[in-house]
C-alpha cells in the first residue's frame, strides 16, 4: 500500500497538474464509438494525458491498467462497463491514485452508485470540477469489487445474455433474458450470518450490494456505497412467479425507497452458506463459490465524484 496524500492534496493535484492516463474498453456497449471523443473532451478541459490505450481485447484489460499505473498518474480515467470497472478497482484499491469513470455500459451501477452524471461530457467535466474520495471496498474471499457479489439465476443470465441484445435494447437485456433462464433453475437455501444472526431464506436470487443500484434500478434510496455496510437481499421467494413478479416491477423503476420497507439484511461482514454451493457473480465474474465471506473495506478507494458527493 503506497502513502496516501489527504483527498484536499489529492484533488488539488488533479486540477493543478492534470496528470492523467486514460483507459478505453473498446468493446464496452459504448466504448467503440467513445474513445476518440473521451481523449478530445479530456484535452478540451485541459487535460493532456500521459497515455492512452484503446483496449480492443478484454482479457488484455490488466496489463493494460497495469501498464496506465506504471506512468505514476494522479488520475486513472477508465471508460467501459460495470466489468472494466471492476478490474480497475482491484487495482487501483488502497493507492494513491484516484479512479475517474466513464460510464460507457449497460447498466453503469458504479457510476450510478457515485452520482455521476451518465453524459459522457458530462462525466469528464467531473475531473476537473468535482473532488477526490474515499468509498467502500468489497471484498468476495479475497477478491475486491465495486458493485455487487449475486447467486442464483442471475449467474447464469451473466452467461446467457447476448451482447448484441445488451447493444439493442441496454440494461432492459438482463430482466428478459432472466425469465428466459428461470423456468430451468431450481431454488437454493441461502443462510447469512451476521454480527452473530443467522438468518435463513429460500430462493432463486440473492443478491449482496456494496453500492445503491444493480441493473441500472435503484435497490433503496439510503443505501450508500460510502456507509461501511453490505446490503443483502432477495428477489422473489422459492417461487419462480414471485421472482418473475419482483423482477418486472423491478424492471418498470424499483420497489424499494428504503431500507426499512423492504427484505434487507445489512452489516460489515456477512458469511453466506448455501444448500447446494452455488456459483458467485462477483461484479460479472464467475470464479468463486459458496461458502463465502463477503466484507466491506471502509475507505479503501480512491474515485473522482461531484461536489455534491456525501463523503463520510
Amino acid at each position: 500500500m503506497s502513502e496516501l496524500r489527504s483527498k484536499a492534496e489529492h484533488t488539488a493535484a488533479i486540477r493543478d497538474l492534470r496528470r492523467a492516463v486514460l483507459v478505453v474498453n473498446t468493446r464496452s456497449r459504448k466504448g467503440r464509438h467513445s474513445y476518440f471523443a473521451s481523449l478530445r473532451l479530456l484535452e478540451a478541459d485541459g487535460f493532456r494525458p500521459l497515455r492512452s490505450y484503446a483496449v480492443m481485447d478484454p482479457s488484455r484489460l490488466p496489463q493494460t491498467i497495469n501498464e496506465a499505473l506504471d506512468q505514476r498518474p494522479d488520475l486513472l480515467v477508465v471508460g467501459g462497463g460495470d466489468g472494466s470497472l471492476s478490474e480497475a478497482v482491484k487495482h487501483v484499491a488502497h493507492r494513491d491514485v484516484a479512479l475517474g469513470v466513464l460510464p460507457l455500459g449497460t447498466t453503469n451501477n458504479f457510476a450510478r452508485s457515485l452520482g455521476l452524471p451518465l453524459d459522457l461530457a458530462q462525466a469528464v467535466k467531473v475531473f476537473s470540477r468535482g473532488k477526490v474520495a474515499d468509498i467502500d471496498l468489497g471484498m468476495a474471499g479475497d477478491r475486491p469489487f465495486a458493485n455487487l457479489a449475486s447467486f442464483g439465476v442471475s449467474v447464469e443470465v451473466a452467461g446467457t445474455v447476448k451482447p448484441w441484445l445488451k447493444r439493442a435494447l441496454g440494461r432492459a437485456a438482463y430482466p428478459l433474458t432472466a425469465l428466459a433462464v428461470l423456468p430451468g433453475h431450481k431454488p437454493f437455501r441461502a443462510f447469512i450470518t451476521v454480527d452473530g444472526r443467522r438468518h435463513e431464506l429460500l430462493t432463486h436470487q440473492l443478491n449482496i450490494a456494496n453500492g445503491r443500484y444493480h441493473g441500472g434500478w435503484q435497490i433503496a434510496r439510503d443505501i450508500s456505497i460510502d456507509n461501511r455496510r453490505l446490503v443483502a437481499y432477495q428477489l422473489g421467494s422459492g417461487k419462480r412467479l414471485r421472482l418473475i413478479a419482483e423482477t418486472m416491477v423491478r424492471a418498470a423503476g424499483g420497489r424499494w425507497r428504503s431500507l426499512a420497507g423492504g427484505p434487507f439484511v445489512t452489516g460489515g461482514e456477512m458469511l453466506l452458506e448455501t444448500e447446494p454451493s452455488i456459483a458467485a457473480d462477483v461484479d460479472g465474474e464467475v470464479r468463486l463459490r459458496t461458502p463465502l465471506t463477503i466484507r466491506t473495506i471502509p475507505n479503501g478507494l480512491r474515485v473522482m465524484v461531484p461536489p455534491r458527493f456525501v463523503d463520510t
